[in-house]
């Protein structure tokens, strides 16, 4: 039902307690459930809950209905604007408008289900499950009414003594509010989504892809039968001996009418590129950040550098040669058509069919060709990206003299293959097209002695050649692309997977169970017993009953030789690798309870010099990366004292954008002694129950050694510290 009108929004608001119904009726009439699912339940005290972790109980209750809530933010003067735009999302009012409201209990928590932005109206589902329609300022209103109010009444006095007249008061009020609240940020808004892991094809029927797909080929089948009526209308003429003026302008107008129909396909392709193009490129980053780290610990950079590569082959290959694949076999269908109409009749037809099965089995020895090429192309960009990262290593350690001893026969096997894969592919792109056109033509020759045919027909099965030579070569250009594309998915094919991997049990990852759970002073926080731990199933273990008691405010120093296991248990501890067998528990709960996620957020372990890094990005986004993103203000002043604190404060002076400056490889380059003070910033402003710092002292200087020493020991609630002896 719809009810029309304004309506009053505290009637529509949704308590915190229902915010998991809330979401699982918006995800029903949003389309985003093809199956229906139940919300879990939420914890009893939620209505006491903050903001934040208000958040984290809607991405939990998201995650368990397969989808992802975004939680976005608006300036003061684009709330508006936000809530035309959005939809599914919740909104959580201010706890002004529940306090001033008459809702049952006004201090909980509240919520709008939005099902559908509009310009004029909102689709708000209600607690009885309607749908109504709302004024959007209504809706502007109610979130930005804690930011207003304390200014309304001196906006008031202050119009009031100037004299404005009623009439304009309330213009020149909003006017007063929008500069004085610009800085400002409105937060509270959810956008409910399919998550990347989601079917692939579901996201893509989702997004409405499906409707450009297929108006792109209709439009082309359209274009198509409107060039054949053409040139039918031209060789009617041609037959008769004579040219009639309006057979004539209905020609021309025919291919004016074409003109049309190739802008709108145009705009249909490109719709379906960008949308196809962006969801298939979110689930290879979502698949990129749901693999384990053991998964990529022994890759190097040419193997990243390769799949990046990739990934824009399969974008770029798939949907234009894909494209162009399905385009010839339509085309192909239709000069099959074409030729069974003309002279040579059906088994012309078949003649077609028979060169097209020629094509796919020249495609197929061109697909085992590009497939040996590839792999041998991919191990010499590997070596290169892999020689030029360490290329002072080269210069110190290997004599000149050697450098090349591999290379030239690894590029004689390369020559070879190309060799081979371009023979293959002459025979592609000359052998076929131009083979069809002489067996063609010798069918309609056959046709021409054997049987009296009409000229007619005669012209109709040359225009069917003809065509069917079109169909070959866009086949034969969309198979190649689309080789090419089944060779780059072999690389990117195990992060589109990883997508789809089920994720954790969540069910603490609101964090509420820690502290309803009886936890003692001095009981451990984390225990390990008879831990077990060997690489890849084989050989002897690195860990043998291994046990561990950490309690809160110890401070712990592990010693021990190289390759003793000292980063293994850390990455155990941590959540970065999974035991073979033993007991490990934090706070009591095992990692199965707890969550992979909320568990790496409790325990955070700050790996080695060589396996942490400092990203292309901001300063401020290299040490809060683990905290949160985008940044809270209290969150940059604890960073900017833990920095001062680490011996950074200079660092933060000399760059000229501060905490906004750009670090990495593409900016400011940062000494190994700033780097390893960034690493130990970044895991305390993670607020971890539990710190593990493995060899993080290594490149710091005495008086940097004792500030860090200092600034850990103060900061850190539980430290474990790795070194060597």
């Amino acid at each position: 039902m719809i009810v029309k009108g304004k309506l009053d929004l505290y009637t529509l608001a949704w308590p915190a307690s229902r915010s998991g119904e809330a979401i699982e009726y918006l995800a029903r009439k949003g389309g985003l459930l093809p199956h229906p699912l139940e919300a879990p339940l939420p914890p009893k005290d939620l209505g006491q809950a903050d903001d934040e972790m208000l958040g984290r109980w809607i991405d939990v209750a998201a995650d368990r209905l397969g989808l992802e809530a975004e939680s976005v933010e608006s300036s003061y003067a684009q709330v508006e604007q936000l809530v035309r735009g959005a939809g599914p999302a919740l909104l959580r009012l201010p706890h002004g408008f529940a306090a001033r409201s008459r809702l049952p209990e006004p201090g909980e928590p509240h919520f709008l289900a939005l099902l559908k932005g509009g310009r004029w109206w909102l689709s708000v589902i209600g607690p009885d499950l309607s749908v109504h329609r709302v004024w959007p300022g209504a809706v502007r209103d109610a979130l930005c009414h804690e930011l207003e109010a304390p200014l309304v009444g001196p906006a008031d006095q202050l119009l009031a003594e100037a004299g404005v007249p009623e009439h304009r008061r309330a213009r020149a009020q909003r006017a007063i509010l929008r500069e004085q609240l610009r800085p400002a940020q409105v937060g509270g808004c959810w956008l409910l989504r399919l998550s990347p892991g989601a079917n692939f094809w579901g996201q893509v029927r989702h997004a409405r892809l499906l409707r450009p797909l297929l108006a792109l080929v209709g439009t082309h089948i359209i274009q198509q039968i409107l060039s054949l009526f053409s040139w039918w209308m031209i060789g009617r003429g041609a037959l008769q001996g004579r040219f009639d003026w309006a057979w004539l302008w209905a020609w021309a107008l025919i291919l004016f009418t074409g003109i049309p129909f190739q802008v709108f396909k145009t705009h249909a392709q490109a719709l379906f590129a960008i949308g196809a193009g962006g969801l298939f490129k979110q689930r290879l980053l979502y698949g990129t950040l749901q693999l384990e780290p053991e998964e990529i610990r022994h890759q190097g950079a040419g193997q990243f550098l390769g799949r990046v590569m990739e990934s824009e082959a399969v974008e770029l290959l798939a949907l234009g040669g894909g494209l162009t694949a399905i385009v010839g076999v339509v085309e192909l269908f239709m000069a099959a058509a074409i030729l069974a109409l003309g002279a040579g009749g059906w088994p012309h037809a078949l003649l077609l069919l028979a060169w097209v099965t020629v094509t796919f089995l020249i495609g197929w020895r061109y697909f085992r060709y590009s497939h040996a090429w590839v792999k041998v192309y991919r191990e010499m960009t590997n070596d290169l990206v892999e020689q030029m990262v360490g290329h002072r290593t080269r210069l110190a350690q290997q004599d000149q003299e050697h450098w090349h001893d591999e290379e030239d026969q690894v590029l004689a096997h390369y020559l070879k293959l190309s060799g081979g894969l371009d023979r293959i592919g002459i025979q592609l792109n000359a052998l076929v097209p131009q083979g069809w056109l002489i067996l063609g033509l010798a069918g309609v020759a056959y046709s021409f002695v054997v049987t009296s045919s009409s000229p007619a027909r005669l012209v109709i099965s040359l225009g069917g050649i003809i065509f069917a030579l079109q169909a070959l070569n866009n086949l034969v250009m969309g198979t190649q692309s689309v080789i090419g594309a089944m060779m780059a998915w072999k690389q990117i094919a195990p992060l589109f997977q990883a997508a789809a991997r089920p994720r954790d049990n969540q069910s603490l990852a609101l964090g509420l169970p820690f502290e309803q759970h009886a936890f003692e002073e001095g009981q451990p926080i984390l225990v390990a017993r008879d831990l077990v731990f060997r690489f890849r199933g084989q050989g002897q273990p690195v860990l043998r009953e291994c046990s561990l008691q950490v309690r809160k405010g110890d401070r712990l120093l592990l010693q021990g030789p190289s390759g003793g296991g000292k980063s293994t248990l850390a990455a155990l501890l941590a959540g970065l690798r999974v035991p073979e067998s033993g007991l490990l528990l934090l706070r009591g709960f095992d990692r199965q309870t707890v969550g992979t996620d909320e568990w790496r957020r409790r325990v955070v372990a700050a790996p080695q010099f060589h396996e942490n890094h400092v990203l292309t990005e901001t300063f401020a986004f290299n040490l809060l990366m683990g905290r949160r993103w985008p940044p809270r203000p209290e969150d940059l002043e604890d960073a900017e004292m833990i920095c001062r604190e680490l011996g950074l404060g200079d660092l933060l002076d000399r760059m000229p954008a501060g905490f906004q400056q750009m670090v990495g490889e593409s900016g400011w380059r940062l000494s190994h002694g700033e780097c390893s003070r960034l690493y130990l910033a970044r895991a305390i402003l993670q607020k971890a129950d539990f710190i593990i710092l493995d060899e993080s002292f290594g490149a710091l200087d005495p008086e940097n050694l004792y500030r860090a020493l200092r600034c850990v020991l103060d900061q850190a609630p539980t430290l474990l510290v790795i070194a060597h002896p």
